[in-house]
């Protein structure tokens, strides 16, 4: 008897394996200049830290990124007191350089005088033949100049941006602006530099109103603008003087520029390290102050070095010319209402531009205060003087 016995097919007939091949990443097909465009989109210096430890090749790139955000974590100042002895005393062995400065964490709101004093006591010390800022970034590992607080490393942004070799265009954001102002209370200023101050556009108000959404607007803020423009015809009121309130303008103006000096100064090891860039912006998180610097006044500040301050560490901000323009009460279109409303546009008095040209300060704030800056130059303007500082 015959038996039959039936195959069955093997397993690899009925789940053919797949055929050996290499795996292909696809991601290295892509060029280098592809690469570099979403390098420069992520801008962000920490991020672009933790890509570089990807791979090799990541590694190779990154330094070749020619856009770069730098978010400052805490200003770093010097201390009067003896504790500063203490201090050096215990970290002069791990510290390096950096042993004669701490890290002083810049908060929300402080008073005015602290915050200039932070700004005027600022220090730089050397490391390595080269000067590092007293703006301090929490990061990962770096050669030396580092401060190292609670588990986590700061180093300046003078040591972080010293791997990159094409920065064009480099932008540093402060924790927060340096004047310490009250609730309620809007003090914006904006002020280009090249080796001294180029110009500088100052935004103040002693109170914003923000707007209603269940008023009726558009009849009502006509009526309102009219009849305030009607009531002061453009001009400062008498009260203005004997309330405090021309004083006060006054000292906005002074620690604005204290401010932007202190700020120009802390820039000098990084334009002096990268001959690249084209444009170098200095603000903060807040949006209180912004210092700019295109590709001429960088050249102008390594061909002429900037002129100290005597009494600080910060630029000399040169004798000025300046404009104000007030209006008790400003109804933007939006319904914002800016309470005692001043707009000062201030110059060097040895600068050449035309006086008359005030086209530059109606484009120095964004929306809604780039409004509010057309419609103060517009109003009765008052010509000041102050000198040099």
């Amino acid at each position: 008897m015959a038996v039959i016995v039936h195959r069955s097919d093997p397993p690899s007939r009925i789940h053919p394996e797949p055929p050996q091949t290499l795996e292909i990443d696809h991601f290295d097909r892509l060029p280098d200049s592809i690469l570099l465009l979403v390098f420069n989109k992520i801008g962000d210096v920490k991020a672009l830290g933790r890509c570089c430890v990807v791979s090799r090749r990541f590694h190779s790139l990154v330094p070749q990124v020619d856009n770069v955000v730098v978010r400052v974590d805490c200003v770093i100042s010097d201390d009067d007191s003896s504790s500063l002895s203490s201090i050096k005393s215990r970290s002069a062995a791990s510290s390096g350089s950096f042993s004669a400065i701490f890290r002083l964490v810049v908060g929300g709101i402080v008073k005015p005088l602290q915050a200039l004093g932070q700004f005027l006591g600022t220090k730089r010390s050397s490391c390595g033949g080269s000067g590092s800022s007293s703006l301090s970034i929490s990061g990962g590992d770096d050669e030396g100049g580092e401060i190292e607080q609670g588990g986590v490393t700061h180093h300046s942004p003078t040591q972080v941006l010293k791997n990159f070799d094409e920065i064009r265009y480099l932008r540093i954001e402060l924790p927060s602006g340096e004047l310490g102002i009250d609730d309620g209370v809007l003090l914006k200023w904006r002020a280009e530099f090249g080796s001294t101050l180029d110009n500088c556009v100052i935004l103040g108000a002693s109170s914003v109103i923000q707007p209603n959404p269940m008023r009726n607007s558009q009849a009502c803020d006509t009526t309102i603008v009219e009849a305030s423009a009607s009531d002061d015809n453009g001009s400062i009121p008498e009260s203005f003087y004997t309330n405090g309130g021309l004083k006060l303008r006054v000292v906005w103006t002074i620690s604005s520029l204290i401010a932007a000096s202190a700020r120009h100064y802390l820039l000098q090891p990084i334009i002096a390290e990268h001959k690249t860039l084209d444009s170098l912006v200095l603000t903060d998180s807040d949006g209180q102050g912004v210092l700019c610097m295109n590709r001429d006044q960088l050249e102008e500040l390594r061909v002429k070095p900037l002129s100290a301050s005597s009494a600080s560490k910060r630029t000399l901000v040169p004798a000025l010319n300046m404009r104000l323009w007030y209006a008790p009460t400003l109804e933007l279109p939006d319904g914002t209402v800016l309470k005692g409303a001043t707009l000062v546009a201030i110059r060097p008095s040895e600068s050449k531009k035309e006086v008359s040209d005030i086209s530059w300060v109606s484009s120095a704030f964004e929306e809604p205060y780039e409004t509010a800056a057309k419609m103060l130059v517009k109003r009765r303007t008052y010509c000041l003087e102050m000198n040099s500082f």
